[in-house]
């Protein structure tokens, strides 16, 4: 049976401009860093994406190296476009990245034009098709000159592989310099990808203020700090989590008896907000306007929902802001 989209998606989201320019965002975007390589099943991913598209989720966030292994999340949801998406082609936005290791030799990672030009290539090929709406320099190449990577990225706009561009994980005085090669390019530099959560501040030491200045917007990745601002490890490390099963990117010792205890005050603090705390985290990544959008995983449909829901309370009082800068500060 073909899928067909809810046709009250579009009631369920707010869309946010991204900086200054005319592109729209939803405030939950959907990132494909977990759960959707070639180790992973892929009725379950297929399953994440149609109900993610079903809530008004169009932002769907990948990179050249997601897995594992490498590149097979791409090809996962080029599968799940071929399958149930390519109609709605023109309703979403897609992502992809180029920047850390992905293949053998001096040009499988880093800035060089040849690097990132080749990468976006494959990425194309394996996604199945014929531009992404975003491309990003996943991260600052210090032994490349910016002009190049910049030059990459400008190359790929005039070529009709990308439509925008963006950077992620490049500090303050890298983005302002950046934007400044990018707008004597006139390519649409858009967006910047950022570590960011109520663990992980470094957004609010300089780099806001560039974006501002700059008219470029912002997503927020690893908002929960990887699941530390849920309620999984609020008592122990289960036995079915990312900590558990040997990943690299969270292991047992990042799960501090620090982080849990203030977790556990946020947790009371977002129960008397009538939230979870991953809605809180949510909610708090997103206030004020600051961050155009929050990038999540899931593993289980159910999670989606809860995500979404965070939307449904984004307000905080001055207090609540204050009581949370005090549990942080420990």
């Amino acid at each position: 049976m073909n899928y067909l989209a809810d046709e009250q998606r579009y009631t369920k989201m707010a869309y946010h401009q991204t900086g200054k320019s005319g592109l729209k965002l939803p405030p939950i975007s959907f990132g494909l860093w977990h759960n959707f390589g070639g180790v992973d099943t892929f009725e379950s991913s297929r399953a994440l994406t149609r109900h993610a598209f079903d809530l008004g989720i169009t932002h769907f966030d990948l990179a050249n190296n997601y897995g594992p292994p490498a590149g097979s999340a791409e090809e996962t949801f080029g599968q799940i476009m071929k399958k149930d998406l390519h109609p709605y082609r023109d309703e979403l936005i897609i992502a992809t990245k180029a920047g850390y290791r992905m293949w053998d030799g001096p040009y499988g990672e880093r800035g060089s034009r040849k690097s990132m030009l080749a990468s976006l290539d494959q990425s194309l090929k394996r996604l199945g098709m014929d531009y992404v709406d975003i491309y990003y320099s996943h991260r600052f190449d210090a032994e490349t000159p910016l002009e190049e990577t910049m030059g990459a990225l400008d190359q790929a706009v005039r070529q009709g592989k990308a439509l925008y561009v963006g950077v992620s994980n490049y500090n303050a005085e890298q983005t302002e310099r950046a934007a400044s090669i990018l707008k004597s390019l006139g390519t649409p530099f858009v967006i910047h990808q950022v570590h960011y959560s109520m663990f992980e501040r470094r957004l609010e030491q300089g780099l806001q203020d560039v974006l501002a200045q700059e008219g470029i917007g912002s997503i927020a990745y690893s908002p929960l700090a990887r699941g530390l601002l849920t309620d999984r490890y609020l008592e122990n490390i289960p036995a079915d989590s990312r900590a558990a099963g040997g990943s690299v990117f969270l292991r047992p010792e990042d799960i501090t008896e620090e982080k849990i205890a203030k977790s556990r005050r946020l947790n009371v603090m977002a129960q008397e907000r009538g939230q979870s705390l991953a809605q809180m985290a949510l909610a708090w990544v997103l206030r004020k306007g600051h961050v155009t959008s929050a990038l999540i995983g899931a593993s289980k449909v159910q999670q989606l929902d809860d995500n979404v829901a965070a939307l449904n309370q984004l307000h905080f009082t001055e207090e609540e802001l204050a009581l949370i800068d005090q549990i942080l500060a420990g």
